[in-house]
């Protein structure tokens, strides 16, 4: 599980590397707090938040129909545990403790964030033949990789690792509206520490970043 969800974020940041490659409010956030741009050339304005963020619902959104499409004949197998069926679109903890899984995805987005906005490594780099001078980094997205791969082993047992409320809010009112047979609920009571964790470790990231590194 932590291969697959890490060669698909670094997919995504290939993908929209020129836009900052945010499919995270996280990030987006994370770098605002920081008093970041989203992008080179793409200032941290409120309309460009916005516009990210709803693009990141959209797109988690999207891709949970899409995933429930492409394995509708396990969705609708009734022997198929209700709470495993929940558990291909959002995440759930190993043992429920609000507190203590709201700090498991504060501690895990820390270091994601933290990572971010230090390494820079999540930008492509790029070659000016003429001078031979060579900007951003050469790992690119595939930093990206190695570090959810990390994250995920070392953070992501307690609470199945959101890290992202777009990617667990989005998908979990997919799971709420598809028709699909046998579902059961879809855990609202847990939401919100999917969703606030994450971003709660965002600012905190951001304000570690103000505090340490503006002073390096």
């Amino acid at each position: 599980m932590n291969f697959g969800w890490a060669l698909a974020v670094m997919t995504g940041v290939f993908l929209a590397y020129k836009t900052g490659a945010h499919l995270n409010p996280s990030v987006t956030l994370g770098l605002w707090a920081a008093g970041k741009d989203l992008a080179p050339g793409i200032p941290a304005s409120l309309t460009n938040i916005l516009v990210y963020i709803a693009a990141q619902f959209a797109g988690a959104f999207v891709g949970a129909v899409l995933a429930w499409l492409a394995y509708k004949q396990f969705y609708d197998d009734p022997d198929v545990d209700p709470a495993a069926k929940l558990g291909t679109f959002s995440t759930s903890p190993g043992i429920r403790s609000y507190g203590w899984n709201f700090l498991s995805e504060v501690i895990a987005t820390w270091v994601l964030l933290m990572w971010i906005l230090v390494s820079g490594f999540t930008n492509v780099a790029t070659l000016d033949i003429n001078s031979g001078h060579i900007s951003g980094s050469l790992i690119g997205p595939l930093g990206i990789f190695f570090l959810l791969v990390g994250i995920g082993t070392t953070l992501g047992g307690p609470t199945g690792w959101s890290l992202n409320a777009a990617r667990d809010f989005a998908p979990r009112v997919a799971h709420a509206i598809l028709p699909i047979k046998h579902k059961g609920g879809s855990d609202w009571s847990y939401a919100w520490v999917a969703a606030f964790g994450p971003l709660a470790g965002a600012f905190a990231a951001a304000l570690t970043y103000r505090i340490f590194w503006t002073w390096i």
